[in-house]
């Protein structure tokens, strides 16, 4: 029964996109999950605000090609035409990022997350204040949720990624470090997007 739901579900959200006319119309399935402030509400969805437009528009053509496959984002990208990508990519990178999450921080948590992340030199690819660029995300006040369901499914390999850096990374970590490294990424403060 829930498979059944799931399938209306992502028909409706693609015959929406499908039949919209204007670039809002079209972004409006996007933005019920994501956020339509660029700050995502949705357990395990990321917050699209900010993102680099070039990491955004490599995320929707590998949705569309199917090298993520089973999402809601696969079936919603599959007919999307190369301009449809960038302008899709543009549009949600140009929303304002999100803000870290209130109180209360786990400055124990913290204080872990942020040695990792300078010890495995994450601001490196990510910018040191993890803002991201070119073809690499935002991570900076992303959704604590997801950030850890990404760091877990790219040490796993279940996250296939375009360079195999992250597994690397993340490989010698255990999960009690994920945890850390994701709480401090989702408190960083973003810098404006670009």
């Amino acid at each position: 029964m829930l498979a059944v739901l799931a399938r209306v579900l992502i028909a409706s959200v693609v015959a929406s996109a499908a039949s919209a006319a204007t670039l809002e119309e079209r972004l409006a399935p996007c933005l019920a999950c994501h956020g339509e402030n660029g700050r995502s509400e949705t357990p395990e969805v990321p917050s699209l605000g900010g993102q680099p437009p070039m990491f955004m528009l490599i995320e929707l053509y590998q949705f569309r090609g199917g090298q993520r496959p089973g999402t809601v984002m696969t079936e919603f990208a599959k007919d999307l035409t190369d301009d449809d990508l960038r302008t899709f990519s543009d549009a949600l990178a140009a929303l304002p990022p999100p803000q870290p999450p209130g109180p209360p921080k786990d400055t124990a948590r913290y204080g872990r997350g942020e040695a990792l992340a300078a010890q495995h030199r994450c601001g490196s690819c990510h910018n040191p204040d993890f803002s991201g660029r070119e073809q690499i995300p935002r991570l900076a006040a992303q959704r604590e949720d997801y950030l850890l369901k990404a760091l877990r499914d790219y040490k796993s390999g279940a996250r296939p990624g375009y360079d195999p850096a992250m597994a690397q990374v993340l490989y010698p970590l255990d999960d009690s470090a994920l945890v850390d490294l994701a709480h401090f990424l989702a408190h960083v403060a973003p810098r404006a997007a670009p």
